[in-house]
């Protein structure tokens, strides 16, 4: 719900959300949209299965009303890993990972400064969840973006995010740095409660910024 707030997607909603400052209105501008790309949990199910992966990227360049596109498009695949050859092919020619790579190559090619992260890892394979991971780790670093991810596994939050804002029921319980979750440091119930699930989660690992633990096989 949140997510859907930040990225319009609803338009109903109470409380106050702020990015860069400014209050963000139920009602967006082009440019609001342009600022903050939303990444769906299912790469399959974001994607129209009619179109090819170029159509998809040159569909947002259209609405924004922006040239370039062959140019742009073929950056946006390099981008997150993928060659020119991966442009007329359908999303049921891709494997998940592929489908992940082309749903954060749209949310990209339109240069947001934000990206919102809905559990972008939760519907792939156990064998390619670490590539993604390590993908949006390079674009943030390469791209100086600003993610707000959501996911229920505190051990990928934990590695990828600076701030943990963690939530009960639509409530937030407890906001932390990423970094104390490493410590004894007394946290939440239900904090606590999610760090025993994440069972192989290591939390000297978040000190090092190299998080490995919840990626089965990696």
């Amino acid at each position: 719900t949140i997510l859907a707030a930040l990225s319009g997607l609803i338009q109903h909603w109470t409380g106050r959300i702020q990015v860069q400052g400014q209050p963000v209105k139920p009602t967006r501008t082009v440019a609001d949209y342009r600022l903050l790309q939303l990444v769906f949990q299912d790469p399959y199910g974001s994607l129209h299965p009619r179109l090819t992966i170029n159509s998809t990227l040159a569909e947002a360049l259209a609405i924004h009303g922006l040239g370039d596109r062959d140019q742009r498009i073929c950056q946006a695949l390099a981008d997150v890993g993928l060659t020119e050859d991966f442009r007329f092919r359908y999303p049921h020619q891709l494997s998940g990972g592929q489908r992940q790579r082309v749903a954060i190559a749209r949310a990209l090619i339109l240069e947001p400064r934000i990206l919102l992260l809905d559990e972008p890892t939760s519907a792939l394979d156990v064998s390619v969840q670490a590539e993604i991971l390590k993908l949006l780790k390079r674009l943030r670093r390469e791209r100086q973006l600003t993610y707000v991810l959501v996911s229920h596994n505190i051990a990928v939050v934990a590695g990828m995010c600076d701030r943990v804002a963690v939530m009960k029921a639509g409530e937030m319980v407890e906001e932390i740095a990423a970094s104390s979750l490493q410590n004894q440091h007394k946290h939440h119930p239900y904090t606590t409660e999610l760090l025993h699930a994440a069972m192989r989660f290591d939390l000297g690992a978040v000190a090092t910024n190299n998080l490995q633990p919840v990626i089965e096989g990696a």
